[in-house]
């Protein structure tokens, strides 16, 4: 991706309209994300500020965000410090890639302030600082370690640039002195390009390197010399494109945005299409919004993907002790089968002995059994220590075997959540998912929490004259089997396999077979087989889907049920 130091720079010319805007409200979606919502001159923008690794940008965003209901600390401190303040300035560090937004504020004594955000969208090092107007740090997204680090990014400290490469500034630099430099400079074409000249990409090298010499691998040593006059001559192009560049963006055939430049660009051929977007904004909207939306949920899902992960590594440890002993009681039997030979024979022991063979009257051929002793306990307390022994392992079988059925059930569930986390779309599930894992005991309630977050609607869909429910969780597949569903309506669920009810809601009327395939294909789609190709699928009235006393969100049990073979569908 090319948001380079130069992209940055036509940018943040863009952005320069939002001077005179006030921060209305501030937000942070996501650990490594800012939304600040301006307004003036009668008109609203959203900016976002994106300091996550990969996709690192700050630009005004169409695009709606998710946020938590409690925020972060890092946006608590900006709404203290820039909440209502006025953007005064926004530029550039040279064509580095950091930009610094510059606030008129008043602090509590009515005076006139002037905080700043110096926003660093370095590759591995992004960054968003907030500083007083003396340039003493605030607070930053991302402070660094104290004694590890050269430059400072923490409270208290002074904010400094970072620290600058040794590369020519192509508006301060002539065209044949950059030529010069990239010719003696013994590298890859492409990769003279990106040493000697400062803001550039690699992308935008391959692209300059194939402009020259139609070969993005050739050396700059072997240059011809009307090779060298057309790097000349490109060069003074290219410091018109500094000042004046064109968003471009670059995808594949298929449509997808592949990446972005502020020039065409035509290394690819006709491998991928490029297409001028109306601005620098809307071309960075356009190309991370699918990759971020994605990205955003994965790292809201982390914290519930972490738990269930160590729950069912939990619980499969607990069921794999309990099967080892459930082994061990399973001789019970012959403890009690001792004890009672040595009850009817204790003539037959000698005092002090560690074993005695006797025989087995309950062994239908009469062998012998040997049985241990205990030399310091005489025969009869021998016997009972046995009997003690046959009850207590009796009891333990029985206790395992209840928690086992327990511990097989919990994994079940576990395996269910995770099966719905794979389908989450966006904080709202996210919310449910995580007060279902409350209410079942997983997880505590974050206390600050000030709304007990609202169950979401059931996906709906309607098929031959039938609306049709699915849900989306266990907590939705509760209300639409227990709820929603009335004693005649067709319930649906993969067989044996973790995924969503679906409820035909039939209002007393029979719905046909197309009607009854489509309904088990969607609760194939939705459920752990999703790509699978022949799923079987159960059905039944809802009047036979009964929830156990004590069960976990989700657990049925069902009776007088079909199975069809379906190919999954989501929609």
């Amino acid at each position: 991706m090319a948001l380079d130091g130069i992209f940055l720079r036509h940018l943040t010319e863009e952005l320069k309209s939002l001077i005179g805007y006030r921060a209305d409200k501030i937000h942070q979606p996501s650990r490594d994300e800012l939304v600040i919502l301006l307004r003036g001159s009668g008109a609203s923008s959203k900016l976002l500020i994106s300091a996550r690794s990969g996709s690192s940008r700050l630009h005004i965003t169409s695009a709606s965000f998710d946020n938590p209901a409690d925020p972060p600390a890092f946006c608590k401190l900006l709404r203290r410090h820039i909440s209502s303040a006025k953007i005064t300035d926004i530029s550039q560090a040279g064509l580095e890639r950091v930009v610094k937004i510059t606030f008129k504020a008043y602090n509590e004594m009515g005076d006139t302030i002037y905080p700043f955000l110096m926003v660093e969208l370095i590759t591995g090092r992004a960054n968003i600082i907030l500083c007083e107007e003396s340039g003493r740090i605030l607070d930053a997204l991302h402070r660094s370690d104290i004694e590890s680090s050269a430059r400072l990014i923490q409270p208290g400290a002074f904010y400094s640039l970072p620290e600058e490469q040794e590369k020519a500034n192509p508006q301060d630099t002539s065209a044949e002195e950059l030529a010069e430099r990239i010719i003696s400079s013994n590298k890859r074409l492409a990769d003279a390009f990106l040493a000697t000249i400062d803001g550039v990409s690699p992308l935008v090298s391959r692209e300059l390197a194939w402009r020259v010499s139609g070969d993005t691998e050739m050396a700059s040593s072997e240059l011809s010399e009307k090779q060298k006059d057309a790097l000349t001559a490109l060069l003074k192009d290219f410091k018109g494109w500094v000042s004046c560049g064109t968003p471009y963006l670059l995808s594949d055939l298929a449509g997808c945005p592949r990446d972005f430049s502020y020039i065409p660009i035509h290394q690819y051929g006709r491998s991928f299409a490029g297409a001028e977007v109306d601005s620098f904004s809307s071309l960075l909207d356009a190309f991370f919004e699918k990759r971020d939306r994605e990205a955003r949920s994965k790292a809201l899902s982390e914290d519930i993907l972490r738990l269930l992960t160590t729950a069912k590594n939990r619980a499969e440890r607990r069921l794999a002790h309990r099967l080892t002993d459930l082994e061990k009681c399973e001789n019970r039997e012959q403890k009690r089968i001792f004890g009672e030979l040595l009850k009817a024979n204790p003539y037959a022991v000698e005092k002090g002995a560690s074993s005695v063979r006797l025989q087995n009257y309950y062994d239908e051929n009469l062998g012998f059994a040997e049985i241990p002793l205990d030399p310091s306990l005489s025969p009869s307390a021998n016997a009972s220590k046995y009997f003690k022994e046959y009850k207590k392992a009796h009891t333990a079988e029985t206790a395992l075997r209840m928690l086992i059925e327990k511990d097989r059930e919990d994994i079940a569930y576990i395996d269910s959540v995770f099966e719905a986390l794979s389908r989450c779309q966006g904080a709202d599930d996210l919310a449910s998912l995580r007060e279902e894992l409350h209410e079942a005991g997983y997880i505590r309630r974050n206390k600050k929490a000030k709304v007990k977050p609202a169950m979401a609607k059931p996906k709906e869909f309607s098929f031959g004259g039938f609306k049709i429910l699915v849900g989306r969780n266990n907590r939705e597949n509760d209300f639409i089997t227990l709820k929603a569903a009335s004693k005649s309506d067709l319930w649906f669920h993969a067989k044996n396999i973790p995924g969503s009810h679906v409820v035909i809601l039939t209002e007393g009327k029979r719905p046909d077979e197309d009607t009854i395939i489509f309904a088990a294909s969607l609760a194939a789609g939705h459920s752990k087989a999703s790509i699978g190709d022949n799923v079987p699928v159960d059905f039944t009235e809802a009047k036979y889907v009964k929830k156990p006393s004590g069960a976990k969100p989700g657990m049925v049990i069902y009776s007088k049920n079909r199975t069809v073979f379906v190919k999954p569908r989501t929609k």
